[in-house]
């Protein structure tokens, strides 16, 4: 990677914004991280230190702005969310989608706040990583996250106690499992504990995943009470208890997503989805046979621009476990051939073309993490859990003034003057983009130096000096 001889125009651009979170140096360092967040290759604190030429420093003046600065991370967040609500096409409305998921940031070794041994799903393998938790806005213009938390592992004694303080008895035949398989010691503790967690103290206990996806989504709905926007997850967070916190508490509609072995209840009983859906699938290609009206029917849904078409049922169903729901199955296929895809939601009316429209906006969650993870999310070499959570906060910075930048129309003409090319709307786009300038600043630098007599040895020997130090 080239040096960075000034920072990039899409980091000054913005700066404005967060000058009231920082004291003057550590605003400097903020401005470096961001840069070297979009810039380097290497996204650890010793390589965006290395190739930022720009206000050339120690490395541990960058490692203190995770570690030890007195800065709000809270207010970051909320500067970064109205950086992008001050921009129309960035702005939240009405239609758009509130996704939730989580993702692994793998990391070997022990030694970090807050690891643990999890399986991963791309790998296939059980890994150490830290598992972040994402609430996600998506509309058709733009998508970004708007609430962050790393989960942290159940503490097994601290619920124990906790557990028989409370009253709750546990059973020994379980407790003599606590030394002799500890797996099994710790399925029945957290189970204990999830049972009872409507008690407060004992939800005080720990933290899962969907507790935290519970906290966000109310933290939203106090902030943004003007927005009753849906809210859309995948198998794992559609469980009934957190369906109904979404209904009971919260208000807020929603799209879960149901497996092939989820319930729908009928007059002779209950029936698994999959074998629900061969069912209908079965009496629809009878129907088409026979030149009679299908019991799937073709719809059309719009999302980011694109036109989609998919082959859907719904119809109201009780679901077991989760009541009355709208249920929706959708195939891709004319000939239904492909794998069907259920999705539930609280709001009886909807059809299935809202449905499935909200549905889709899930996967720029995923997207962001992956982009994320291009930015840097799981590049971090800190080992403390606040610093990790520090980095973590930059990233999302990072990837919001990229978005921000698409679709900041001064700043894009600004840099395609300079450039002499149009600028696509993608996060990797921009960043590429302020590559480029980068490398534009580089290379006016030297032109301007060989032009005032110096020799390129003469400019280029402390740059390569400062890249290798």
């Amino acid at each position: 990677m080239f040096p960075i001889i000034e920072l990039p125009e899409i980091v000054r651009h913005y700066t404005t914004w967060f000058e009231a979170i920082f004291s003057e140096e550590a605003l400097i360092q903020f401005q470096r991280y961001l840069s070297g967040l979009i810039l380097s290759e290497n996204k650890t604190v010793a390589g965006i230190n290395r190739i930022m030429v720009y206000e050339s420093r120690n490395q541990s003046s960058l490692n203190r702005l995770l570690t030890s600065t007195s800065y709000s991370e809270r207010e970051l967040n909320q500067q970064r969310l109205a950086l992008l609500d001050s921009l129309p096409d960035t702005r939240m409305k009405a239609k758009g989608v509130l996704s939730v998921d989580d993702t692994h940031l793998i990391h070997y070794g022990q030694a970090f706040d807050g690891i643990a041994i999890l399986w991963d799903p791309v790998g296939k393998r059980y890994a150490p990583a830290h598992n972040l938790v994402t609430l996600h806005y998506s509309d058709d213009q733009t998508d970004y996250p708007l609430y962050y938390q790393l989960w942290q592992p159940a503490e097994l004694a601290r619920i124990e106690r906790g557990l028989l303080a409370a009253g709750v008895q546990l059973r020994a035949d379980k407790v003599a499992l606590k030394e002799s398989k500890p797996k099994k010691w710790r399925q029945y503790l957290l189970g204990v504990w999830s049972r009872k967690q409507a008690d407060p103290q004992i939800a005080a206990l720990y933290e899962s995943k969907l507790l935290i996806a519970r906290r966000q989504l109310a933290q939203f709905v106090a902030a943004n009470p003007e927005l009753n926007v849906p809210v859309t997850f995948d198998n794992w967070y559609t469980q009934p208890a957190f369906c109904r916190y979404l209904s009971d508490e919260l208000n807020l509609p929603y799209v879960g997503t149901l497996a092939d072995d989820d319930q729908v209840v009928l007059k002779g009983g209950k029936e698994r989805l999959e074998a629900f859906a061969n069912r209908l699938k079965a009496e629809h290609l009878a129907a088409i046979e026979a030149g009679e009206k299908g019991i799937f029917h073709k719809i059309t849904i719009s999302y980011k621009g694109e036109q989609e078409q998919y082959y859907s049922y719904c119809r109201t169903h009780t679901i077991h476990n989760f009541g009355k729901q709208r249920l929706v199955i959708n195939f891709s296929r004319a000939d239904l051939s492909d794998s069907p895809r259920f999705y539930n939601s609280n709001r009886l009316n909807w059809q299935a073309t809202g449905i499935s429209r909200i549905r889709r906006h899930r996967w720029p969650v995923e997207v962001y993490h992956q982009e994320g993870k291009a930015e840097g999310l799981d590049k971090y070499q800190v080992r403390d859990l606040q610093a990790i959570s520090r980095h973590i906060g930059l990233v999302a910075t990072t990837y919001s003034l990229l978005r921000a930048a698409s679709h900041d129309h001064a700043l894009k003409h600004k840099l395609q003057r300079q450039l002499k090319y149009n600028l696509a709307t993608s996060a990797p786009a921009w960043r590429r983009a302020t590559q480029a300038q980068s490398l534009w600043s580089l290379a006016t630098f030297i032109a301007v130096g060989i032009a005032q007599g110096q020799s390129l040895t003469e400019l280029l020997s402390p740059l390569v000096a400062q890249l290798y130090a």
